[in-house]
């Protein structure tokens, strides 16, 4: 394998967040992008695509999440689109296909288009809020989102995507406040929790870190991206044989590692990741660091859903990371 599949599919983006399709994004500093890296956050980075029956004209699923199936779903959704392209319902789910593929920039000016036949909407606005997150465009991103959400009725699933942005902008304090207001309307959501155990690891609080991930591996709603994050944290406290432990849930013995051999090295080559491995924050706060720790050569983005790639250990990993963006 090219790269250890835990550095490709978790440390090298958000876990299935792709890059392919993506507009640079001028305005983050690297460590920004490092910052995006290291999250796997659930609420703007993954695209289930099981919840779009029911539109008129569009085809309920995929056959699966293979590369062939997910392309040919996204064109007989792209026909649907153009034939009723006011239509929200086939919109939403055509720009959900995209995201799925990684076309990032084609579903944000999907959902551009639709939001400004719809500007009221709060399920088109959260949806354009997240295709603007994926797409690179976070501070946009969040100004719709504060559109799509409202005070009395307020959305968890918005409410994380918000938290998800504001880690990647370094803000971790105001990311660990938007999902304690998530878990609050949407009590033990394990991709919340997930996210919230990933900020208090960028927070320097990798104990706390490693509760709030156990917490979200442990729900019966868990997947493959709880599980590897709580790997992280784990290796990142040198408690390797219980982080190749956790691996071994969803991949190979020799598959689990080699990822906790490239957390390993990652530490061994940057500072940073040394320091996030040997400071904490105080117990019962919280901090805002301005800058996440850089990746190693060679960590870079993960491939897209059809680069070619052969390995089905990684097949089963692109499978597992499109599942729901919000549970």
């Amino acid at each position: 394998m090219r790269e250890a599949f835990f550095q490709r599919r978790v440390l090298g983006s958000l876990v299935g967040r792709s890059n392919t399709g993506r507009k640079p994004v001028h305005h983050l500093s690297r460590a920004a992008l490092a910052c995006v890296a290291l999250l796997a956050l659930s609420g703007c980075k993954t695209v289930s695509m099981g919840d779009i029956t029911g539109s008129i004209g569009a085809p309920g699923k995929p056959a699966s999440s293979s590369p062939a199936d997910l392309k040919a779903y996204s064109e007989r959704l792209r026909q649907a689109y153009e034939a009723h392209p006011d239509n929200r319902k086939i919109a939403m789910a055509y720009a959900k296909a995209l995201r799925a593929r990684r076309l990032n920039d084609q579903a944000a000016a999907v959902m551009e288009n639709i939001a400004i036949k719809y500007p009221k909407d709060r399920e088109v606005l959260g949806a354009f809020g997240k295709a603007l997150a994926d797409d690179g465009q976070l501070q946009r991103a969040q100004d719709v989102l504060t559109h799509a959400d409202s005070p009395d009725d307020p959305n968890w699933s918005v409410m994380s995507t918000r938290g998800s942005i504001a880690d990647q902008l370094g803000d971790h304090q105001a990311a660990q406040h938007y999902y304690e207001t998530a878990l609050k309307l949407a009590p033990g959501e394990p991709s919340v929790l997930s996210n919230l155990g990933l900020s208090y690891a960028l927070s320097h609080d990798l104990p706390r870190a490693e509760n709030m991930l156990r917490e979200a591996a442990a729900s019966p709603r868990a997947d493959m991206r709880e599980r590897q994050n709580l790997a992280l944290v784990l290796a990142l406290q040198g408690k390797f044989s219980e982080a190749e432990k956790v691996s071994e849930h969803d991949l190979s013995p020799e598959q689990a590692r080699d990822n906790v051999a490239s957390i390993r090295q990652m530490i061994a080559q940057s500072s940073d990741w040394r320091g996030i491995q040997t400071s904490a924050a105080p117990r019962g706060r919280t901090t805002r660091v301005s800058r996440a720790p850089s990746l190693p050569a060679g960590a870079g983005p993960a491939q897209a859903a059809n680069d070619g790639e052969t390995s089905a250990a990684s097949s089963k990993m692109q499978q597992l990371s499109l599942d729901a963006s919000a549970r």
